[in-house]
């Protein structure tokens, strides 16, 4: 457990250095079409005030785009108790808790560490579970909390967001720069990375949300049967998800490997470039892992 926190962290390193390359190349990649090398220092400069801004804001942006409304005890004092109790249990700091509006059942944990954690749940997994499924799905997401996997998707989440940027603003850099430089001086090589930087960044985002949520979605669920000692409650939150899913109402990409079941409408293809493993391969590792909760 504790080596997977710490590969965690280790992660968190790695997508931020990450990030720091692409938005270089990007940089370069401007600095060469326009021949002004201020640009990369600039698009540099911008970037990394962007990755401390999504380190710190991040999880307060993903909760406006859900959707989600902050609760205390008085508002439904059975999420609040059943999350209260389990960080009671796994020694943590109480996070704020939310709740989403939605028919789909779904639940998503965020933050950049268990002191600045959020936890939520929709409305259609408070009417669906049972008060011990339900908090099985929510040391599911303490778990998270525990995991530092908060941080790893907060990080992934800032940097799907300013994928999407670059990528739509590459792709009219290439329409009306095409269009609009006939000057000797723009660099044709400036052109084509902008372009094939448009083209593979999103496939690079969603590519590092997959590779970073599948595994740690195992991680959380053996987390949470240990943290409640009761793998049956985690197997069956895990097959009402499956047998009850649909697609939420406010949906974003973005947000996709936050949450503990996928809540985008997916189409047979698009899901081998899911951001989470299927729920039976799921069930299937807690089924066999009994012995050791």
């Amino acid at each position: 457990m504790y080596k997977n926190i710490a590969a965690n962290k280790r992660n968190t390193v790695l997508i931020m250095l990450g990030f720091v390359l692409l938005i270089a190349a990007i940089g370069y990649g401007f600095a060469l079409y326009y021949n002004d090398w201020t640009i990369a220092l600039t698009v540099l400069f911008f970037a990394t005030i962007y990755a401390l801004f999504q380190y710190f804001a991040a999880s307060k942006l993903a909760v406006a785009m859900t959707g989600a409304k902050k609760i205390e005890k008085k508002d439904c004092p059975r999420l609040y108790n059943a999350v209260e109790n389990l960080t009671l249990t796994a020694g943590l700091p109480m996070p704020e808790v939310y709740i989403i509006d939605d028919p789909a059942p779904n639940a998503f944990a965020s933050g950049r560490d268990p002191a600045h954690a959020l936890v939520c749940a929709t409305t259609g997994l408070l009417d669906l579970m049972n008060d011990k499924e339900l908090t099985a799905v929510m040391a599911h997401e303490v778990s998270h909390v525990k995991n530092y996997d908060i941080r790893v998707s907060t990080i992934v989440f800032g940097l799907v967001c300013l994928i999407g940027f670059i990528a739509d603003m590459g792709w009219r850099m290439v329409y009306y720069g095409g269009r609009r430089r006939s000057d000797n001086d723009s660099s044709p090589i400036g052109l084509v990375i902008i372009a094939v930087t448009a083209i593979l960044a999103p496939l690079a985002a969603s590519l590092a949300q997959m590779a970073v949520s599948r595994e740690r979605e195992y991680l959380a669920d053996s987390s949470a049967a240990m943290l409640t000692r009761y793998p049956e409650g985690m197997i069956a939150a895990l097959k009402k998800l499956e047998t009850h899913a649909q697609p939420m109402r406010q949906q974003n990409p973005a947000t996709e490997a936050m949450f503990i079941a996928n809540p985008l409408k997916k189409k047979s293809f698009a899901a081998l470039f899911s951001t989470h493993p299927p729920i039976e391969k799921r069930i299937e590792r807690l089924e066999n892992g009994k012995t050791k909760f």
